[in-house]
Parts: structure tokens; sequence; C-alpha cells
């Protein structure tokens, strides 16, 4: 090939069809993603807000909202920009319009699915990864088609250096689909049940590997790639250090990996996990913050720009708050601070401050600088963009504020004693001091939802006097495949040219991790011990745990007393790893907006538990929670009962033959046992309604690690 023929350009048009989708997308489900969050915000104020509907308790809501702003809002948004940018970075066409409309719709398929099917109670009880298996599918399939056509753009390209956004895009693709199918390893039932391969302390590792870095791998570097391209483009300047960006992708990618057991620490999982934990999550520190340097220096020179261009604002609030979200992350996996902030309100103000600001205004900022590009036109109103940064700003510290005081509340009232060495405080006293921190938090989500929809309407207004320009001419020379290389060459000059070896080499990155923690974890006995009285839940327990789960109890109570005197004060004797090898999926909760509920098994009679559910004020005045009634009247669906304790049998749940066989037998004799308990106390209700078989679940809670304590006071 001859130098004229080498360097002639080739003329090609990028897609920005499937931008401007991806676009629409992110404005409309963010906005739907948010209404959800602000209605649970005020349904703890207000409990009546849950509307006596099963479909819109804080229960099931509440799952709606968090995958809808992660995987609907922050997943489009990921793909708005990335589409924009690939193509850009690379000098090319996506490599297949067609896998682009497939990944899109595809995509919108899944949010949907998951929204009605969260509604209507279909979950697996894990929290980011509540959808069930044939939705499970459906990603996986979506997701290979998005990194299909992504990486086949990048072998198709004109431009032979690999900037350093595609590095994050790449790790991202290949970390996430790791993440998600070790995660999603399920059992099927039916259609729209099943149960994690996993149990207890395994499932809870597992779950907080894939939920910690569902937010290192989904929720940040995808958005770290979208900052270094968006916001050097938005400031006209070149990143502050190609070097510091090299040490941040590589360091992050590999320490991010480990971090998932600081979720768990204090719980029955192995105390070198824990500590594994802690010690990456505080290494996360100098990467996250190299980071945060290299996106706030870019733009060194150029803050007259900052004060003029909106976007930058977003961006550079967007940026601070990724610096505060990953120094707070690894503070709060310290063992001495984990001890005040787990299961408080704390952690709420925490996630928030990187879901508004890091992914929220980052977003908007990308949004204020594409669409006018898109469509050829000025933003409509800098003046309403400006009036949004403010509003969203002053919302955003109205959220986390109240969420940080009342986090250090919460625990303080927790752990405080008299003189006497008795609990000063009982826990509805702390849900009553709680309520005007949440609704300083609801008001804070008002002005955010409010800045929000100013942007709507601004951009409505953008595209509506613009002229969208679908297909955008450019023109680039070939990639020349062969080059020479002429002396000593870094390596990373070499990996950045090599996309197939860059994938590779990052999925052993992120994988050793894992890797180190699963195989003690699953291989070595002793870091489960085994405890005699724990037995497999009877068929009317199982079935009361599977309501437990459909309803989202998970999302306020945990199931996990930690060794403090505080708790063991408050709930019982403190969980040991042996009491939860027959739960799948574990159900330890991660948030206490309710009391634990580990030993509440014999702590209330029946009719307690009946009269609680069913209107919650009269037996803890002050609740907030919301009445169940329709527990009351519809009835037990048994139609997968015995195909449930199979699938559990098969997945090493000691049932018998017998138990298999006599399984409804089984569970109409204790139904009736509780019935008749009730009619003690003047309860009458027949033994098919689904309350029975949630109360046969909540008065097992507990009770087999208290036979194993009679058992060995018998022995002394």
């Amino acid at each position: 090939m001859n130098q004229e023929s080498s360097t002639k350009n080739e003329t090609f048009y990028y897609d920005n069809q499937i931008v401007k989708m991806f676009g629409i997308a992110t404005i409309v489900w963010g906005v739907v993603g948010m209404l959800a969050g602000l209605l649970i915000a005020f349904q703890l104020y207000f409990p009546a807000l849950s509307f006596e509907l099963p479909y819109t308790t804080f229960g099931r809501v509440r799952p709606i909202h968090t995958n809808g702003i992660i995987f609907a809002f922050v997943g489009n948004g990921i793909f708005l920009g990335v589409y924009y940018s690939l193509q850009r970075l690379l000098k090319t066409r996506m490599y297949s319009d067609l896998l682009s409309r497939l990944h899109f719709w595809g995509w919108q398929l899944i949010i949907v699915l998951a929204a009605l099917t969260l509604a209507l109670g279909f979950t697996t009880g894990k929290e980011y990864a509540e959808l069930e298996w044939p939705i499970d599918i459906l990603i996986t399939v979506v997701w290979v088609i998005f990194g299909w056509n992504m990486f086949f753009t990048i072998l198709r390209r004109r431009e032979q250096h690999l900037y350093v956004a595609i590095w994050f895009y790449i790790a991202t693709f290949i970390t996430v689909a790791m993440l998600h199918i070790v995660n999603s390893i399920e059992f099927p039932v039916h259609l729209l049940k099943s149960y994690s391969w996993y149990a207890g302390m395994q499932d809870a590792m597992v779950q907080w590997w894939y939920g910690h870095n569902a937010v290192a791998f989904f929720l940040t570097t995808p958005y770290l790639g979208l900052m270094y391209y968006f916001l050097p483009k938005a400031a006209n300047r070149p990143v502050f250090s190609y070097r510091l960006s090299i040490i941040h992708f590589w360091a992050l990618i590999f320490i991010y990996i480990w971090a998932g057991p600081h979720h768990l620490l204090y719980t029955a999982t192995p105390d070198w996990a824990q500590s594994l934990g802690v010690v990456f999550s505080v290494m996360l520190i100098a990467p996250s913050w190299g980071g945060m340097i290299n996106g706030l220096l870019t733009l060194r020179g150029a803050w007259d720009r900052v004060r003029e261009q909106v976007e930058l604002k977003f961006m550079v609030v967007a940026v601070t708050a990724y610096g505060m979200a990953t120094f707070e992350g690894p503070m709060l996996s310290l063992k001495t601070v984990n001890a005040i902030s787990h299961y408080t309100d704390w952690t709420i103000g925490h996630a928030h401050i990187g879901g508004l600001g890091w992914n929220g205004f980052l977003t908007f900022g990308i949004l204020y600088w594409l669409i006018p590009r898109l469509y050829r036109t000025e933003l409509y109103s800098k003046a309403l963009a400006n009036y949004h940064f403010w509003i969203g700003t002053i919302g955003i510290v109205l959220y986390a504020i109240p969420m940080y005081w009342a986090g250090f509340m919460q625990s303080a009232m927790w752990k405080e004693f008299t003189p006497e060495g008795q609990l000063k405080w009982q826990f509805m006293d702390t849900v009553t001091a709680m309520k005007p921190f949440y609704l300083l938090r609801a008001l804070g989500g008002v002005l955010y939802l409010t800045g929000t929809i100013l942007m709507v309407y601004n951009l409505w207004k953008t595209m509506a006097k613009g002229n969208f320009l679908a297909q955008e001419e450019a023109s680039a020379p070939p990639l020349q495949q062969h080059f020479s290389n002429h002396g000593k060459e870094h390596w990373h000059r070499w990996i950045e040219r090599r996309p197939v070896q860059f994938l590779l080499v990052s999925l052993i990155v992120v994988a050793i991790g894992g890797v180190i923690e699963f195989i003690p974890t699953f291989l070595i006995k002793s870091n489960i011990p085994t405890i005699a009285t724990v037995k497999p839940y009877t068929p009317l327990e199982l079935t009361g745990r599977d309501i437990y789960i459909r309803e989202g109890c998970y999302t306020c109570h945990s199931q996990m007393i930690r060794p403090f005197r505080s708790e063991t004060a408050r709930y019982g004797e403190y969980s040991k790893a042996g009491e939860f090898v027959y739960d799948h999926p574990f159900q330890w909760g991660s948030k206490r907006t309710g009391p634990d509920l580990a030993r509440v098994g014999g702590k209330y009679p029946d009719s307690w538990h009946f009269n609680h559910m069913l209107d919650p004020v009269s037996m803890a005045p002050n609740s907030i929670m919301p009445p169940y009634p329709w527990l009351f009247t519809n009835k037990m669906d048994l139609k997968y009962l015995v195909p449930k304790i199979k699938a559990l049998k098969r997945m090493g749940v000691p049932y018998t033959d017998s138990d298999i066989e006599n399984a409804e037998k089984i569970l109409k004799k204790q139904a009736d046992s509780i019935v008749n308990n009730l009619k003690k106390d003047k309860i009458n209700i027949t033994n098919d309604k689904e309350i029975i078989a949630l109360i046969a679940y909540l008065q097992r809670l507990g009770t087999d690690i208290k036979k194993e304590k009679n058992l060995v006071t018998q022995s002394n």
C-alpha cells in the first residue's frame, strides 16, 4: 500500500439516532425513578401513602426505585454517553445499527418487565438483584448484544489508540457480565419463582460481592469513562495527566473487587473475609481520589468557563461528589465507624451523595452539553439550567445532612444504656425521633425532582427549536494495521492498541479478588460451623418466608444480630453462620427502619403478629409500617409447594421423601395449630390465609438457636 492511498480519508456517518433514543430514555426513566423514590421517602412519614394496596407499599416500591435509578436512569445514561463518545473516539460508526436498536429496545423491555414484576411481588429478595430468572437471562442477552456491538466497533476503528474512556467501557462490560452471571445462579421453580443457588453466609458473600461491585462497575467505572470524555470536551481542555489515568484505571479495577465484605462487618461471615474487605476498602481512597484529582485539575485555567457554562457546573459538583463518596466509603468500612453507621440512615445519605451528586449531576451535565449539539442549536434557557443547578444542589444538601444526623442519632439511641445497665430507649422511640429527618429528606427529594423537571422542560424546548442531525458526516484515514515500532515502547501503549488482550487482562485483574474470597468460603467447612438444632423450614414456614420476601420485608428489617452488648440486650444471642445454612436466599438486610427479627420467634403470641400486620399502630404506637390487609383475604398458593421443596432438596436442604409426599398435610396441621391459638384470643380465621403462613415463619425465626442453648443447658 502506497503512502497516498494509506492516508486518504474515508467518509462515514456517526449514528446520532441511537444517542437520541438513549437520551430520551434517560430523561423519562430518571423522572419515573425519582418519583418512586419520592413516594417511599414520604411513606416513611405518612404511612397512609401506601394506600393499603399490595403494589404501592414501601417494600415493593423501594426495589422499583433502586432498580429504576440504577439500571433505567443511570443505565440509559451510560449507553447515551458510550454510543456518542465511542464513535468519535474510534472515528467510526457503530458496528451494527441493528444491534444498537436491539440493545435499546431490549433494555427498555427489561425496565418495563422489572417494574411490573417487582410491583406484583415477584422478587428474588436480593438487593439490587431482585429480578427473577427469565429477566436475568434477558439482561444477559441484551448485555452481550451491547458488548458485541461495542467490541466489534473497537475492532473496526480508524483510530489506533484507545483513549482512557474506552478502558473504562471495556472493564465495565466484562466485569458487569461476570458479576451478573455469578450472582444470578438460581434454581427455577416456575416462570416467576426461583431460589438462589447459594445459601446463608455464602449467599451473603456472593450478594455483596455483586452489590458493592454493581456500585463500582455500573455506577462508577462507566461514569468515569464518561467523565474522561465529556468533561475535557466541555472545558475544551486536555486531561490533566495521562499517566495518572493509567494508575487510576488499573488500581481501581483491581482493588474495588475485593471490598464487598465491608458490607458484612460484625456479621456471621469469617473474620478473615471481613478484614480483606476493610483493607482493600481503605486502599480504594488512593485510586478514587486520583481520578477525582485528574478530573478537577483538567479544569485548570478554565474556571472562567465553569462560571459561564452550566454543564461544567454540574460536572464539577459531580466529580466533587464522587470524591466525597469515595472518601466516605472507605471510612465507613473501618470497623469502629461501621459499628456506628451500619443499619442506620447514615448509609442512605452516603449512597445518595453518590447517586444524586455523582451519577445524577454528571448525567445532567452531559445532557445539557449534548442535546444542543445533536439538535444544532443553543440551549433554550441558560437561566433555567442555572436554576436547576442551584435547586438540585440544595436538594442534595437537604437530603444528605438530615440522613447523616439521623444516622448518628439512631446509632446512639440504639446503644445507650441507663446507669442501671438497662437499654434506655425502645426501638420505637428511635423511629419516632427519626420522623422529622425523614420529612426533611423527602423535601430535599422534592427540590431535586423539581430541578429535574425544569431540565426536562428546558431540553424539550431546545429540541423543539432545533434541527436534529440523525446522520453526522465525518471523515478519517483508515487504520494502519501494520505499524513500525521506533525504539522502546511503554507497555501501556502496546496494550492500548490490542483490545482483545486489554479485555482479557482486565478480566483477570477483576477476577482475582473474587476467586480468592470465594474459594475458602465455599470449600473450607470450618467457615460455616454446623448447628445440630438448625432444621429446614416446614412447608408452612417456607410458604410464609416466600410471602415475607414477596412483600420486601427485608428492606426494613434485618435478621442479623451483631456481637454488641446493645444488640444482644435488645434482641438476644448474636447470630452464627450455621443458623442460615438453609436460607435461599439469605435475609440479613442492610437497613433497620424496623427492629431486627432474627430472634422474634416466640417473643410475641400469634395474635400479636396477626394484629400487627392488620393494624401496626394498634400494637406499636407511632409505627410507620403500613398495614397488609390482603394477607387476611389472600389464600396461600400451594400449587408450587412440592416443586419448591424439591428444588431446595436438590440444592442440599435435607428434606426427606416423606416431607415432600406429605407437604400439604404437614402444612395444614401446623396452620390448624396457629388458627387454634388465634381462637383463644377471639380471632377467627380459616387455615388457608397467607397471614397464617407469615405468622408461622416469624414464629420460627431464632428458635433453632434457642433449642441449641436448651440442649447445652440440659447436658450441663
